[in-house]
């Protein structure tokens, strides 16, 4: 009964082919068929799974691997595929006596084409737009971020080898492997979403997946806005800085929301403008028309071949670009990337973990250090004063929201020391019942900033003008 399925045999159902997660580094270049399923605005709590229903799904699941013929996989799509899974496993079901509810089996379908056709019991939170983080600690424990908050889900996996095999198909699709010999490695998901792989024996308790959602609606400052996170005048002086190819460099912590950023304010570079973007894994979701974006690559199975974000700074500088933006700084590529801003590529940006602005120069400054550089310091700040004009400072707060704490801009020098000058700054007052912190947004007073004469040969200097004098006439109504 339950013998191979020829194409032939299914074509009145539509052609339809199988995936068997055990099967998958045998699949690893196909590319993996997620659920089409819409997300629901306000999603339901995943139903508690029992020991029963995996012993059940494992047994159906081992029984459908040996009725469908995985050699015609490629030449089918995810739609006839869903059916034919579904009729064979009624028919498994029937077949085995498995006594099963309807709502029961839709439920085992609707996993079993997870487990075959895409990401496995990932599908159901891939497809949720509220959810900003999913963490996988091993099998049997997945959390999710919602609303600034962590939360532990009921989401579990059959066991750590149905968990690894997904972690190798999604690093597989960008050209890269995770294994005992390669157990660490970042990647991405076909919407440009961050993922992160350790594996074992690095990781104790079986593998560890981390993914980084992005939003399926681009990101803008006007929505920023809307959300609180930096005021109305703060969002066109950032528009203004965005506009006017100021250096400018984002910074926060984890989580604080620095690659949404970057992503708002290169919404206003202008589309004549060849931009050229470098990443350890490619997330930035630029809309210009004229953008080449570039990727690292780690090291093959020799250990070479490896192309760093330093080669990719240094690369493009051959490529004539107008702008450069590299996703994260984080080394010695520091050093290629001022060298850029301050030699004609006005309006890079980039973004580096720091907890403020005065903390961003000094981690500027150590990575150029660490990176061999034998530079006096004092060179160093020099450098650092005349290619960073403003310095953008995003936070996560305690209650799980994300601010920009600080627009800044770096003045010069006073000795031996960098000065700066907060345009902007976000002031925590207090908090309501509920817990979440109430603040405002408040002008310094800063009526002319440096980069004025910028925004000048950019016919921009009324508008600045016009969003310092709100933001201050805003503070005195507050």
């Amino acid at each position: 009964m339950f013998g191979k399925r020829s194409i032939s045999d299914a074509r009145d159902k539509g052609q339809a082919a199988m995936a068997s997660l055990v099967m998958a580094p045998k699949l690893a270049g196909l590319p993996a068929i997620q659920s089409a399923q819409p997300p629901q605005p306000a999603p339901a709590p995943e139903p508690q799974r029992s020991d029963d229903y995996y012993v059940t799904k494992s047994m159906i699941f081992g029984a459908l691997v040996e009725a469908i013929d995985l050699s015609q996989l490629s030449r089918l799509d995810a739609e006839n595929a869903r059916e034919e899974i579904r009729d064979i496993v009624h028919e498994i079901v029937t077949i085995k006596n498995v006594a099963m509810s309807i709502g029961e089996q839709e439920d085992l379908i609707d996993d079993i084409c997870n487990d075959v056709l895409g990401y496995g019991p990932l599908e159901p939170l891939l497809g949720r737009d509220d959810i900003a983080d999913i963490m996988v600690n091993g099998a049997t424990r997945t959390f999710i971020e919602v609303g600034g908050k962590i939360q532990l889900t009921n989401i579990r996996f059959r066991d750590n080898a149905q968990l690894m095999n997904i972690c190798q198909r999604i690093v597989s699709q960008v050209g890269r492997r995770v294994d005992e010999a390669s157990p660490i490695c970042d990647a991405r998901l076909t919407d440009g979403s961050r993922v992160n792989v350790i594996a074992p024996p690095l990781a104790i308790d079986g593998p560890v997946l981390t993914i980084r959602k992005f939003r399926k609606d681009k990101p803008t400052l006007d929505q920023l806005i809307h959300f609180g996170a930096i005021s109305p005048e703060g969002g066109e002086i950032l528009k203004i800085i965005g506009r006017v190819r100021c250096n400018v460099l984002i910074s926060g912590g984890t989580g604080s929301g620095k690659t949404t950023l970057l992503n708002c304010m290169t919404n206003y570079i202008d589309h004549d403008e060849r931009v050229i973007t470098c990443e350890d894994a490619a997330e930035l979701q630029l809309q210009q028309p004229h953008v080449v974006r570039l990727e690292t690559r780690p090291p093959n199975l020799e250990g070479s071949g490896a192309i760093t974000m330093r080669d990719l700074v240094k690369n493009c500088l051959r490529m004539r670009p107008e702008r450069i933006i590299v996703g994260e700084v984080r080394g010695p590529e520091a050093f290629d990337l001022l060298q850029a801003m301050n030699t004609g590529h006005d309006g890079s940006m980039g973004t580096l973990h720091a907890n403020s602005p005065r903390e961003a120069l000094g981690r500027l400054e150590s990575m150029i250090t660490m990176g061999g550089f034998a530079l006096p310091s004092r060179t160093i700040r020099e450098m650092i004063v005349s290619s960073v004009d403003v310095i953008v400072q995003a936070a996560r707060l305690r209650d799980g929201s994300r601010r920009i704490t600080h627009i800044s801009e770096v003045l010069g020098f006073e000795g031996d020391v960098v000065t700066m000058q907060d345009l902007m700054v976000y002031d925590v007052m207090g908090e309501d019942v509920s817990g979440r912190l109430i603040g405002r947004h408040r002008s310094t007073g800063i009526g002319r900033p440096r980069f004025w004469e910028r925004a000048r040969y950019y016919n921009e200097e009324a508008r600045l003008a016009r969003a310092l004098d709100a933001s201050e006439l805003k503070d005195h109504v507050l």
